[in-house]
C-alpha cells in the first residue's frame, strides 16, 4: 500500500509540474562556476531542493539530467560545478587530478557546496527547511564529506561514491539521514573501507542506511559508463537493476521528507 501511494503521489507531481531549467553562472571566491537549475514546482509552491554533485569527469550532461528528472517530479534541483569554469575532463588522469585538487582544499570545497544552499534558499519555490544532496562517484564522496562537516542537510545520498574522509566528524553534528548506494562488486571501494565507514557513522550517531547491489560495479547508474569502461579499460559498467532500485529508494525517502 505504501508503495502504491508513493507511485500515485509521484504521478500527481509529474502531471501538475511545469518544468523549467537553465544553466547559469555563479561565483565562489571570485571564480565563475557553471550550474544548472531545474524546477517543477507549481506557482506559489515551496518544494524540497536537491543539490546534485557530479562524477569526477566534471559538471556534465549526466549531472544535469538528474536535476531535470527531479524537476519532472515536482522538485527543485541544482547540479553544481565543483571544479569551476565548467571544467570537464576527457581522460581519467585529468579527472583524477581535478578531483584530488578540489578535495585537497576542503575549506574551499565546502564553500563551493554551501554556495548552492545559499542560492537555493533565496528562491521563492524552495522550502528552505528541506535541503537534500546527492552525489555520484566523486560527488558521492563530496556529499558524504559534507555530512562529516556537519552541513545542515535533511537527506544525503551517495551513489557509487568514495567513502574516504577529507575532514573529521564531530559526534552528533549531522542531524539528517544518510543513504549510501554501493556496487557490491566495485573494486574501487574496498571491504575494509566499508567497514571503517560504517564504524565511523555509528560512532558519530548518524542515521545511515548502506545498500550494496550484488554484481554492480563502479558508475552503475550512468548509461555512459560502459563506453568509458571500454575506452579506458576501467571497471565501469551500467547496471539497470541497481540504478532503478537505488533511484526509487532515494525518491521514496525524498518523498517522505
Amino acid at each position: 500500500m505504501k508503495n502504491i501511494l508513493f507511485l500515485l503521489s509521484t504521478l500527481a507531481l509529474v502531471s501538475c509540474a511545469s518544468t523549467k531549467s537553465k544553466d547559469f553562472t555563479y561565483q565562489v571566491e571570485g571564480v565563475d562556476h557553471i550550474g544548472h537549475i531545474a524546477s517543477g514546482a507549481s506557482k506559489g509552491e515551496k518544494k524540497p531542493a536537491v543539490i546534485i554533485v557530479h562524477e569526477w569527469w566534471g559538471h556534465n550532461e549526466y549531472a544535469r539530467s538528474r536535476a531535470d528528472k527531479l524537476a519532472e517530479l515536482g522538485y527543485v534541483a541544482m547540479s553544481i560545478d565543483m571544479y569551476g569554469n565548467g571544467k570537464q575532463a576527457s581522460h581519467p588522469k585529468d579527472a583524477g587530478a581535478f578531483a584530488k585538487k578540489t578535495m585537497s582544499d576542503f575549506k574551499l570545497a565546502k564553500k563551493k557546496f554551501t554556495k548552492a544552499i545559499e542560492i537555493l534558499k533565496k528562491r521563492d519555490d524552495v522550502d528552505s527547511d528541506k535541503i537534500v544532496a546527492i552525489g555520484y562517484c566523486f560527488g558521492g564522496g563530496v556529499v558524504l564529506n559534507m555530512v562529516r562537516a556537519g552541513v545542515d542537510l535533511d537527506l544525503v545520498a551517495s551513489f557509487h561514491g568514495s567513502l574516504g574522509a577529507a575532514t573529521q566528524m564531530k559526534k552528533g553534528s549531522f542531524k539528517g539521514k544518510v543513504l549510501v548506494y554501493n556496487g557490491g562488486d566495485d573494486p574501487f571501494v574496498k571491504a575494509s573501507e566499508i567497514a571503517a565507514f560504517k564504524k565511523e557513522m555509528k560512532k558519530n550517531k548518524v542515521n545511515m542506511e548502506f545498500v550494496s547491489y550484488p554484481g554492480a560495479v563502479h558508475a552503475f547508474t550512468n548509461k555512459g559508463a560502459d563506453k568509458y569502461g571500454k575506452q579506458f579499460n576501467l571497471p565501469l559498467a551500467y547496471n539497470e537493476k541497481a540504478d532503478t532500485k537505488s533511484w526509487n529508494d532515494f525518491l521514496m525517502h525524498l518523498n517522505n521528507l
